[in-house]
């Protein structure tokens, strides 16, 4: 098989996360086509216990260790030498030494990059065809964070967004393709970039529909009587505690007062001390790290998704979905899902939106699973026809 050295800036394993769950399903998937090389990093001390599950996958693999406070201090001599702040943070002298020396050792010409940051590891001396996967269009995530802050946070990110939007554009030129999660984020990229509009696609996401299905065998980890709401996601990630945080505070309450039985669970690691503090209410439950989100989702009465600010795909949402969840969602989770008029979803614009369509669906009882979100996530988010794109792609 012909060789590929694969660049990701978190380790894709577990599939736990966002960007994780898209790498370790490229991952896993081309493994059977290439003999895959992976150089990342592990950002978080808990995920290096699955080294060894990654390196069962890959002929060679190069881990370098990334402590976020030293990382965030680094990104500041972006300032210096003016390039985005993102750069820095991820720069690793032993991360290039090993890149030059796979790609020399292996006569390596086939290079898929996860992420822009990784894609500054290529240097034009190295000769190679490079795909990349922005996943999504950060630097107009850095654009929503800016409108939200004020002062000097609100200068920076206005920079990152100015900046970050520059690098992407200069390494979608020299790429062979550039591709991003989902046909609004492509088009929005197309907008931003139109220089290389005509290298710019989509790979969507996917679900594993068998492991994320209505029958899995779990105990419900609530009360009997309890009408739950739940979140999923990594809670230090600054849009999940944005949204979890203005639902705590702009549309529960109100519910609460409605149905006292009702109680929000925000499930996900790391939680930041501004979601820590919303268990003050005592029908709000932060549970921090769970070893299985599929209970939780399962046992829920809906699952929630009041992002205001996102980019991409939401796998909460399509992993709610495929159990035959109904979901109450922001716009901003849903873009990027073009679910059917019959789906069991409720889109809203503001809180009162919002409200409304929980009130609606908790005055009634549950009749049947919603099996109408499950076959749409079936028939259009399978794992396997999207990365046989890609891998097509890579091919070519």
């Amino acid at each position: 098989m012909e060789n590929l050295l694969f660049l990701a800036h978190r380790i894709p394993y577990p599939p736990n996360k966002g960007d994780k769950i898209r790498s370790y399903h490229f991952l896993s998937h081309l493994v059977a086509e290439f003999t895959v090389y992976l150089g990342t990093f592990i950002d978080d001390p808990h995920d290096w216990q699955y080294t060894p599950m990654v390196d069962a996958l890959c002929a060679e693999t190069c881990y370098q260790g990334l402590q976020p406070l030293p990382a965030k201090i680094k990104s500041l001599q972006g300032l210096v030498v003016g390039e985005a702040l993102s750069l820095p943070y991820y720069r690793n002298a032993a991360m290039q030494a090993w890149v030059d020396a796979t790609i020399k050792a292996h006569a390596i010409n086939k290079v898929l990059i996860f992420s822009s940051v990784m894609a500054m590891y290529i240097r034009p001396e190295h000769g190679v065809e490079m795909v990349v996967d922005l996943v999504d269009v950060d630097s107009d995530k850095w654009r929503q964070y800016a409108e939200k802050k004020h002062g000097l946070a609100r200068w920076i990110y206005q920079r990152e967004a100015r900046y970050l939007l520059a690098y992407e554009r200069r390494i979608a030129a020299v790429a062979k393709a550039c591709l991003l999660v989902s046909e609004q984020e492509a088009a929005l990229f197309k907008a931003l970039a139109p220089e290389v509009a005509e290298k710019v696609g989509f790979v969507n996401n996917g679900v594993d529909t068998g492991y994320f299905a209505p029958q899995h065998g779990a105990v419900s980890p609530y009360q009997a009587d309890a009408q739950v709401l739940v979140f999923t996601g990594a809670m230090d990630y600054w849009a999940n505690v944005d949204a979890v945080v203005w639902f705590a505070e702009q549309v529960f309450p109100r519910l609460q007062a409605r149905y006292p039985q009702v109680v929000f669970y925000i499930v996900g690691s790391k939680p930041s001390k501004a979601v820590l503090e919303l268990a003050n209410n005592p029908a709000i439950i932060v549970t921090g790290r769970v070893d299985d989100v599929r209970p939780y989702v399962a046992y829920a009465r809906l699952a929630v998704a009041p992002l205001r600010i996102a980019r991409g795909i939401q796998n909460k949402v399509l992993e709610a979905m495929a159990m035959a969840k109904v979901v109450v969602a922001s716009h901003a989770a849903m873009e990027g899902i073009p679910y059917p008029s019959d789906a069991e979803v409720a889109v809203s614009e503001d809180a009162g939106q919002m409200l409304a369509q929980l009130s609606g669906y908790l005055q009634v009882p549950v009749t049947a699973p919603a099996l109408v979100n499950r076959e749409f996530v079936v028939a259009h988010f399978s794992w396997q026809q999207n990365v046989h794109k890609l891998a097509a792609l890579i091919q070519e």
